[in-house]
């Protein structure tokens, strides 16, 4: 009892450790909302986190501590930088490596989002999403973000960003709804505004990504609701606008120029990759390179990249980047299934990260999604969160 006291009248612990300890945490918690805002405000307080990581590791002679799938993307930043040297424009291709400082959302993400903090993260950024998916239908109902040339894009600057972002939050609000026991009813509750609010994007990498990631999590729940997906599909074509049915149904027009275009882009990596197929034709070069490999049947005249992440990464960083990458994917997708049904990580976050990277896999058929900045970070902190949410509580592990 003498002891219990003592306890409860112990002082509140102002240490630096315990300050970076929370300075830390509240830095990634401000990354899950920020990704959705600003970039500019969520490499800042990525900058802020990583400062506190590395001062922890040295105030307390920590060791430096990761999931396994962060090996795979540390290999890929080494071949980038490799792809770089070897560049026909080396300062350009190393400028745009600058964006390899962004993998450090994983070892940041696994070091402060532990235990309970995981959960806290994934409220935070289907917060976030909620209200950036109503504005974005605001901008379409009122503000007239209602047309290929103007769609809504929330606060930030591109549609593809916004409808990528969006994305990855369906599947983090779906995954509290089947898998959750806490904050399943207001995921419940946006649910519907982030999928309203996709749709109006007119983004269809996003509706394909979406709807894939839906359906592995409802065929993981219970293969029995899939039978839901016939009938959302019908509602969707129902209620939603013209315009919005008719950009679904470009989808399979091999006639549409886009269409077009994205298969003559697959014939230009090509050539890119018969060319240098060890290390690519450099970082921030296929825009630059773009006329030299252009195919005869390509709409556009130049592109800033191929639409497509793995042929993407071939052409311009070359076959081993993409096989490393292609490495990161297995992994992460074996240890999230493997954790997920076997218990060995909390589900709601396991269905999470899954979701996440089923969904950028068949939207970055499409789109160069894992070239985007904000789409990367949050791509990143979502597959880290089941293997942060495994672990004791960081300021326990460190009483």
């Amino acid at each position: 009892m003498a002891n219990a006291d003592a306890l409860s009248a112990a002082p509140p612990d102002f240490s630096l450790t315990t300050r970076l300890e929370r300075a830390g945490l509240l830095a990634t918690l401000g990354i899950a909302g920020a990704l959705q805002v600003s970039i500019a405000a969520a490499q800042a307080l990525l900058a802020i986190a990583a400062i506190c990581w590395l001062a922890l590791i040295v105030l307390r002679r920590e060791r430096i501590d990761v999931p396994r799938f962060f090996w795979p993307l540390a290999g890929l930043a080494g071949l980038t930088l490799v792809s770089a040297a070897f560049s026909p424009d080396p300062r350009t291709s190393f400028t745009d490596t600058k964006q390899l400082l962004l993998f450090l959302m994983v070892p940041l993400a696994y070091r402060f989002a532990t235990g309970e903090r995981a959960a806290t993260v994934l409220l935070v950024v289907v917060s976030v999403g909620a209200a950036s998916a109503a504005f974005g239908i605001v901008q379409y109902g009122i503000l007239h973000y209602d047309h290929l040339g103007q769609r809504p894009r929330g606060t930030l600057g591109h549609y593809m960003t916004y409808s990528g972002l969006l994305m990855l939050v369906i599947g983090v609000a779906l995954a509290q709804i089947l898998f959750g026991r806490r904050d399943r009813m207001w995921a419940t509750l946006v649910l519907p505004a982030l999928a309203v609010a996709v749709a109006l994007t007119f983004t269809r990498s996003a509706w394909v990504g979406a709807c894939v990631a839906t359906a592995v999590l409802l065929s993981l729940k219970d293969l029995r609701l899939m039978a839901a997906l016939p009938v959302i599909f019908a509602i969707f074509v129902a209620v939603a606008p013209s315009s919005v049915n008719a950009r679904f149904a470009s989808i399979f027009n091999l006639k549409d120029p886009t269409n077009r275009d994205r298969i003559a882009m697959f014939h230009e990596g090509q050539r890119m990759i018969r060319a240098r197929p060890l290390v690519g034709v450099g970082p921030n070069m296929v825009e630059v390179l773009y006329a030299q490999y252009r195919d005869t049947d390509a709409v556009e005249q130049i592109n800033p990249h191929l639409h497509n992440v793995p042929m993407q990464i071939a052409a311009e960083r070359g076959l081993p980047a993409l096989g490393l990458w292609l490495w990161f994917v297995v992994v992460v997708l074996f240890d999230l299934v493997r954790g997920l049904r076997g218990g060995r990580l909390p589900a709601v976050t396991a269905a999470a990260g899954l979701a996440a990277m089923v969904s950028m896999l068949a939207a970055g058929l499409f789109e160069y999604n894992f070239g985007d900045s904000e789409f990367l970070m949050l791509l990143l902190l979502l597959v880290t969160l089941p293997f942060a949410a495994s672990r004791p509580q960081s300021g326990d592990a460190h009483a």
